[in-house]
């Protein structure tokens, strides 16, 4: 699926977030918006997904325009830093939350859901968890959980934002290892936000490089290195 953003902007009472930001994310792509605190990436990641309105521009998934189209119409499944996990509910449960609460014409059969779940739950190298509780697991497992779940409907677009921003360093390298290697067995086109330059450049196949609500360079890792585009990139890379 291709997302094409064109001119985005977003204003937020008298800060400027996004001006006139465009790109255009290749099917089955892997990229990182990567950028200092408030330079514009999880405000743009949330307009992609329909969880902010832009003031101007233009969001189009494979040449079709979802700019106003509300999230839940979107197809896309979304991954937060902070797991947002039910933690009422059973790990099974959470997974399977996107599914059960489809319209009734749509849901899958109990037996399809619970299917799912297990395929899911061996897609992230937990199997056996479903009975669990959140709070039984550890945080790298929540976030597992979190993606399962975020994968459970299928879609053709994955947006993560700061997927590992609460994990230490050691967890943080076998997450983005097992992500990328889901990202490329399940064929989506993903997005993820992070600060990290390192985690930015080893996991994606392209990196934008935002700054005061601007992309400032876009391309792939080893052309950003070789060839900065301004100061400001030579500097966030160095």
């Amino acid at each position: 699926m291709t997302i094409t953003i064109e001119n985005v902007a977003k204003t937020f009472q008298a800060h400027s977030a996004l001006n006139g930001v465009s790109m255009e994310v290749e099917d089955g792509a892997f990229v990182a918006l990567l950028g200092p605190s408030g330079s514009g990436k999880t405000t743009l990641l949330r307009i992609i997904a329909g969880l902010e309105s832009a003031d101007a521009g233009r969001i189009l998934f494979h040449g079709e325009d979802v700019t106003d189209r509300p999230v839940q119409k979107r197809g896309i499944g979304f991954v937060f830093q902070q797991y947002a996990l039910f933690r009422h509910m059973t790990v099974a449960k959470n997974i399977a939350f996107g599914l059960n609460v489809m319209k009734r014409s749509q849901r899958p059969g109990k037996a399809e859901i619970a299917a799912r779940v297990e395929e899911l739950l061996g897609l992230v190298q937990l199997p056996g968890l479903g009975a669990r509780y959140p709070a039984q697991l550890s945080g790298g497992q929540r976030q597992r959980i979190a993606l399962a779940r975020a994968l459970a409907r299928e879609p053709k677009i994955l947006l993560l934002d700061e997927p590992f921003g609460a994990l230490d360093a050691k967890v943080r390298r076998e997450l983005r290892d097992g992500l990328r290697e889901i990202h490329d067995r399940v064929g989506l086109t993903s997005i993820f936000v992070t600060h990290d330059r390192e985690e930015a450049f080893a996991l994606a196949d392209k990196v934008a490089i935002l700054n005061d609500g601007r992309i400032e360079q876009y391309g792939a890792p080893g052309e950003i290195e070789r060839a900065p585009a301004n100061d400001f990139v030579r500097a966030f890379i160095s």
